[in-house]
């Protein structure tokens, strides 16, 4: 990457954007995976890839800009960097696609697939009847804006976390 002054800035920038692009390609599973199982199931085998690729572009980092040496800390800092900038780029993403080509799909779907469930007389379902249908409600009330804010701190604060263990197995003195 050249003779930087500050490598981690620019290795984020860039495996993050690497990491952005596969959460946007992930995400696209997700309206799809609504009506087919197996594209649902694939989200999930993906999503649970995040943190093995993340161990990946750490080590990138560490063997490349770092000489082969990273403390715990800086092995956490970079890894949150890191997924912050995937998290702005996906946040674009998602943006997109709520601002102008779910048109309300996810919830009508989601509101389906619950009265479907409901319809199978399932004992005890009565009870989250409710909760679903007002949980339901309020989404309806979401703008895009409202709801990629909401998707942007959720991919934070779960990548604050998850860079932890990350940073843990990562770390080489």
């Amino acid at each position: 990457m050249g003779n930087d002054r500050n490598p981690m800035q620019r290795y984020a920038m860039l495996l993050g954007t690497y990491m952005g692009v596969f959460w946007i390609l992930k995400f696209m599973l997700i309206p799809l995976g609504m009506t087919t199982s197996f594209l649902m199931m694939l989200f999930i085998g993906l999503t649970i890839c995040v943190p093995f690729m993340a161990y990946r572009y750490v080590r990138i980092y560490r063997d490349q800009a770092c000489g082969g040496h990273l403390g715990m800390g800086r092995a956490w800092l970079f890894t949150v960097l890191m997924f912050g900038y995937a998290a702005l780029l996906t946040a674009v993403g998602h943006y997109a696609y709520f601002a102008w080509i779910d048109g309300g799909y996810l919830l009508e779907t989601t509101q389906a697939l619950w009265d479907q469930t409901e319809a199978t007389g399932i004992e005890g379902i009565e009870g989250y009847a409710t909760a679903v249908r007002e949980t339901l409600a309020l989404a309806r009330l979401l703008t895009p804006v409202d709801i990629v804010m909401q998707l942007l701190w959720q991919n934070i604060v779960y990548s604050a976390i998850m860079a932890i263990p990350i940073a843990l197995f990562v770390q080489r003195k």
